[in-house]
């Protein structure tokens, strides 16, 4: 361990950005147990003692309308937050994903000297390439959590190092289904659909109403399903206007977060296309992946689009591996005809979970340790 303990920055602008800036800070405090990080972050960040200046939600903001609408909010936040890092001066600053808002910070802070490490390669094999030199002018290095993407950065002069995915080493190989549905007060007769409209505002204001209209038409066709829904505390009120606007008021488990435990109990699950589609891959549960938004925002990404998939585990297992049902072909008859076709497959279902199995083996490394000695040789360097 060394003895000075560097100061850090960091920026995650989601709760998924939180997820992985928690285990990077899990790794730096093993190597630095006295270091000082501050930024943007959320709870788990600040259950490490990380100092956060401005609310997360701050920057949970997808699609391009959608950012337009509170760029001014954004940029300020931005603007006050270079101004203060160039006066306090850390060691160096983390950007942890949100490439949007982190990568014009990280190369202001780098042309003045500062040393800049981004966590999480931007989807830049997915769409939106011109991102390449934007992280080629902003990052000394990169934390890539797929193993393919440290040979692509190479192509572009960028060095970068995989440290795994921190997902993968979280979420156990083999879930718990029935102890997961005990916490929630679930029997294991009943087959369980976990609806999971997604973490940011928009996400629900587009998604939630035609998850809930999906849920009340599977009830119908099977009135025993029992539907759990974690919800973020800021979102709760949509959720349930949406849950009461589909007739589905009393009917869907609202649970505090717990997204974890929901995949872990459920038998299939209805989710929003983003992080948490490859966490319901590595909880090995059969899913349809849903996506809805401003169509402006829609036109502008679909062209941008490199690959036929959106989903990260048909992107992963480069085909269709789990439906995906985006903007209008997203509507409620469709949601739920995909999801109660998995109910009816087992040997499908065996036959996908093999595969997540193998896909969680790829992707399980020590992600904390391997982030803290990247992070250290950079610092040296």
């Amino acid at each position: 361990m060394s003895e000075a303990a560097p100061s850090f920055a960091l920026v995650a602008g989601e709760p998924s950005g939180d997820l992985l800036a928690g285990l990077l800070l899990d790794g730096l405090q093993a190597q630095w147990r006295s270091l000082k990080a501050v930024g943007i972050g959320g709870p788990r960040m600040i259950e490490r003692g990380f100092e956060t200046w401005w609310p997360q939600e701050k920057l949970a903001v997808r699609g391009y309308v959608e950012v337009l609408r509170h760029y001014a909010e954004i940029a300020n936040i931005r603007r006050k937050l270079r101004a203060r890092l160039i006066q306090e001066w850390p060691q160096m600053f983390i950007g942890v994903d949100a490439p949007d808002f982190n990568l014009e910070l990280e190369a202001s802070l780098r042309s003045r000297g500062m040393k800049t490490v981004h966590f999480v390669c931007p989807s830049i094999w997915a769409w939106r390439p011109e991102r390449v030199e934007k992280l080629r002018a902003a990052a000394d290095h990169v934390l890539c959590i797929f193993p393919f993407e440290p040979a692509l950065l190479a192509e572009y002069g960028i060095e970068a190092s995989y440290v795994g995915h921190p997902l993968a080493d979280v979420i156990p190989m083999e879930p718990n289904r029935s102890e997961a549905r005990a916490s929630l007060g679930l029997d294991d007769e009943h087959p369980v659909i976990a609806l999971l409209p997604g973490s940011r505002r928009s996400e629900v204001k587009y998604l939630a109403a035609r998850f809930f209209e999906a849920a009340a038409l599977m009830q119908r066709a099977k009135p025993g399903l029992r539907f759990i829904a974690p919800v973020l505390p800021q979102l709760r009120a949509e959720v349930e206007q949406a849950a009461a606007a589909a007739g589905m008021a009393g009917q869907v488990q609202l649970l505090d977060g717990r997204s974890h435990t929901a995949l872990a109990a459920c038998d299939a699950t209805l989710i929003a296309s983003g992080t948490a589609t490859l966490e319901a891959a590595l909880f090995k549960r059969p899913m349809v992946i849903a996506y809805n938004m401003n169509r402006v925002s829609w036109e502008l990404m679909r062209r941008k689009q490199l690959q036929p998939w959106v989903g990260l585990p048909n992107i992963l297992g480069k085909d269709f591996v789990v439906p995906e049902l985006l903007q209008d072909d997203a509507t409620p008859q469709a949601l739920c005809d995909a999801t109660l076709a998995w109910l009816d497959a087992p040997e499908r279902v065996h036959a996908l979970q093999q595969r997540f199995s193998a896909l969680h083996l790829e992707l399980r490394r020590d992600t904390p340790t391997l982030c803290a000695h990247a992070i250290q040789k950079v610092l040296e360097g």
